[in-house]
């Protein structure tokens, strides 16, 4: 299949979750953390403790979902599985996503955060997994590139629409600020399961394993041989190191940002703006890193988007005004969405499409480690010094160590062509 010919309806639909949950995304990295600033300063916390507290709950939903998602992705990959999963991870974040403006207690919004993550995050373990039965490995570049495109700019409407609510909407609607973040929840649940619906209705698993025996023990004993078949992959052990290393920086900035720039006393209006400006910059970026995987190889333009996020992360070091921020935010937007599209469809072409459900899996263990190994480091650092500026300081190391650990992967992977 050619990569200039017009995606399949089933491409298409595949593109069309990551608009939906994409919402979800930008809604945790820009108003939620707003929100609960709100409920834990009414509470009496302090800045610091308000950063580390969000930090901590981000650290949590990793450590929970690197354990399930490699079990899960195992038993995904038993014949008609798949779907049966993702559908229940979904309704799970989108039921979380909806009940979060009902409650008014800091500790009880947390809860209902980290609930709602976690379906949202296993999802995307089935979800990315997915890749591998809906299109050809050829394509996979462009489609995983689309993906997160279309995900960025469709995670616009719902968010500009809850930020007309909560900003100005609720006085001409004659609500209260609390009814408006329940309208805004609501609305992103809603988008979130419209977006979704599509998929579960086209979606058919074409790669599996055989089954047999108990269904848990035996996701167990596969796992378990995979693991030893990773030893023996140098391309797939060093870019699974590799990954979890320089995504740290990724997602501890998305995860983090507007919870920094609060902490830092910016502007709650601006920080959202800028973030907005973040995701209409990531959408033609996206779509142009995907053109240039055509022509260029991809394995470079992953390393030209590490080595990007290195100097990201060193310049967040030094942040401290509203247009220093938005600096920041345009930056990310240009690579962001480029090394996370590039990275999962350069993983597919490296791994047997009957067990992707297993291996992605495991690239979420090494994804959401290293998001709690950088929150849970930003918080701790943040905490102790009573800086945030000291608190960051940690994410462009690892970042770099990713770089070094990706070429190695680079380099075995050419050895294996020979």
């Amino acid at each position: 299949m050619e990569q200039t010919q017009k995606m399949t309806r089933l491409e298409k639909r595949w593109v069309l979750y990551d608009v939906g949950n994409s919402a979800f995304t930008l809604l945790i990295s820009t108003i939620l953390p707003i929100y609960f600033n709100g409920l834990a300063g009414a509470a009496g916390l302090t800045d610091a403790e308000y950063l580390a507290f969000w930090g901590y709950a981000a650290s949590f939903v990793t450590v929970v979902v690197a354990v399930l998602g490699p079990t899960l992705g195992a038993v995904a990959d038993l014949p008609g599985m798949k779907k049966k999963l993702f559908a229940l991870c979904v309704a799970v974040g989108i039921a979380g996503c909806a009940v979060m403006g009902l409650v008014q207690s800091w500790v009880w919004f947390l809860g209902c955060f980290i609930i709602a993550k976690i379906g949202y995050s296993t999802s995307l373990v089935f979800y990315d997994s997915m890749l591998t039965d809906v299109t050809v490995p050829e394509r996979m570049d462009k489609v995983s590139s689309v993906g997160y495109a279309f995900g960025y700019a469709g995670s616009c409407i719902p968010f500009v629409a809850s930020l007309a609510i909560v900003l100005v909407g609720y006085q001409a609607l004659g609500i209260s600020l609390n009814a408006a973040m329940l309208l805004a929840f609501l609305l992103n649940a809603a988008w979130w399961l419209c977006c979704t619906l599509p998929l579960l209705g086209s979606y058919r698993q074409r790669y599996s394993v055989r089954g047999g025996g108990h269904l848990v023990r035996g996701a167990f004993r596969r796992l378990g041989e995979t693991l030893r078949e990773i030893r023996g992959n140098k391309q797939v052990f060093w870019f699974l190191i590799a990954f979890f290393l320089y995504i740290d920086g990724v997602y501890t900035i998305i995860d983090m940002a507007t919870a920094y720039g609060q902490a830092l006393g910016l502007d709650s209006t601006g920080l959202l703006l800028a973030l907005l400006v973040t995701q209409i910059v990531a959408f033609p970026f996206a779509l142009l890193f995907g053109w240039l995987a055509r022509r260029v190889d991809t394995a470079l333009l992953v390393s030209v988007g590490i080595l990007a996020y290195v100097g990201i992360a060193a310049y967040a070091i030094f942040l401290r005004t509203q247009g220093q921020f938005w600096v920041l935010a345009v930056c990310v937007g240009m690579f962001q969405g480029g090394i996370q599209s590039l990275s999962r469809s350069y993983f597919g072409k490296i791994i047997p499409p009957e067990r992707s459900g297993e291996y992605y899996g495991l690239l979420d263990i090494c994804g959401k480690g290293a998001s709690f190994v950088g929150t849970f480091l930003v918080s701790a650092l943040t905490q102790l010094s009573g800086s945030t500026s000291t608190g960051v300081m940690v994410i462009a190391p690892l970042i770099l160590l990713g770089f070094f650990a990706f070429r190695r992967a680079v380099r075995e992977g050419r050895k294996n062509e020979y």
